[in-house]
């Protein structure tokens, strides 16, 4: 066997009988797809899902090779207790030889098997495509390049639990740490709930693998219980992975040496500021990371940014002074917020406001300006309640 061949040996895995239990939970899970204005919530299960949009596909002659579980999803199945739990479902439906004609296909596919999840009684043949889309796709991602050849579409969840369908050709990169690179092949699953008259035991169910992306499958799980933050190639993270980096630092991760930290963190810093060159796409990207990865865990929003902040303050060296500062006060102001939504001041929220605030208190310069004086967001949070809350 040559050194090739063990290398992706040591990818590889087969899930016990406990974490083909948790798959096969997490697949039957009903998922709500809310629906915006007056259409009505839809109740999904994952393996449903992927069994109608796998078929519709295979019908208009596009051949998936496989279907996975994929990032945090795929992390809980292989060891429960990983600190990070999981929101999105991720599945990834591998495809060959795509073009911009075969995405426009997926997504014209994706919103017809939509129509079968509606409730009964609603009539079906008046719901255009589009109404659909605007009704029920939080995002819709086409990529097509040399390199990169996928498209994504976003189910809608209020709470933060999206159903997200990856159709992928190619994906030069498809994790950031080795904690979230595992992905879970369902086939073999699926199959047994379509052919299998005998329900799934211990003495007898599908033989399931996993794979990490990262590399040696045993290594990255030694990660995942030690809770060890750990990557390849860094510098090829793109700038939401600084993002994904400091929730970890806030869920209690940590990097594999001070070396390994201070590297990976220039590099990332470096990314985001590539990618999100304007305050204003900053503050569009923080947002929106922020209410997508913290329904239902509001409380971790501002450890998230004190760590956040403290990282671009300390690992930042491609930026001009002004444009720091402009970022940091950015930082402190959504820390700020999330410490006002939090109560996180225990004695705010007994004090009485006797007065309003002065005009030039709303205006965000001035918000922005007063909070980039102040060194950390917790002096930044007490000082800017001070400046306009009287004595109880």
């Amino acid at each position: 066997m040559s050194s090739g061949d063990g290398a992706e040996q040591r990818r590889h895995c087969v899930l016990s009988w406990d974490q083909v239990q948790r798959l096969d939970s997490i697949l039957g899970e009903s998922v709500p797809v809310h629906g915006r204005r007056n259409f009505p919530t839809l109740s999904v299960q994952p393996r449903q899902i992927v069994q109608v949009v796998r078929a519709r596909l295979e019908q208009h002659g596009v051949t998936v090779r496989d279907v996975r579980l994929n990032g945090s999803a795929a992390s809980h199945v292989l060891h429960q207790d990983n600190g990070l739990g999981y929101k999105d479902l991720d599945l990834i439906f591998g495809l060959s030889r795509t073009d911009h004609k075969t995405f426009q296909l997926v997504k014209d596919v994706v919103l017809d098997c939509l129509v079968e999840f509606l409730p009964e009684g609603v009539c079906r043949e008046r719901i255009s495509r589009v109404a659909l889309k605007d009704a029920y796709i939080q995002k819709l991602v086409k990529v097509c390049n040399d390199t990169d050849r996928w498209s994504l579409i976003s189910l809608s969840n209020n709470t933060g639990k999206n159903v997200e369908l990856k159709f992928v050709d190619t994906l030069r990169r498809q994790f950031e740490f080795s904690v979230d690179s595992f992905q879970i092949t369902l086939d073999s699953l699926l199959l047994f709930d379509r052919c299998s008259e005998t329900p799934m035991s211990e003495a007898f169910h599908p033989t399931v693998q996993g794979e990490s992306m990262y590399g040696d499958v045993e290594e990255a799980l030694g990660h995942l219980r030690t809770k060890t933050i750990a990557t390849r190639s860094p510098e090829e993270i793109r700038g939401g992975g600084l993002l994904k980096y400091c929730h970890l630092l806030a869920r209690g991760f940590r990097p594999e040496s001070e070396t390994h930290m201070k590297q990976m963190q220039r590099y990332m810093c470096s990314r985001f500021f590539i990618d999100f060159s304007d305050i204003g796409e900053q503050r569009r990207k923080l947002e929106a990371y922020l209410q997508n990865h913290f329904a239902g865990m509001e409380h971790k929003r501002y450890e998230c940014l004190v760590t956040l902040r403290q990282v671009v303050d300390e690992s930042t060296v491609c930026l001009m002074g002004h444009e720091r500062r402009q970022t940091l006060a950015l930082i402190s102001a959504l820390a700020l917020r999330a410490m006002a939504e939090q109560n996180a001041i225990p004695a705010l929220a007994n004090i009485t406001c006797y007065y309003q605030p002065a005009p030039y208190v709303r205006d965000v310069n001035f918000s922005n300006y007063y909070v980039a004086q102040v060194q950390s967001p917790m002096a930044a949070c007490c000082n800017a309640y001070q400046t306009w809350l009287p004595c109880s």
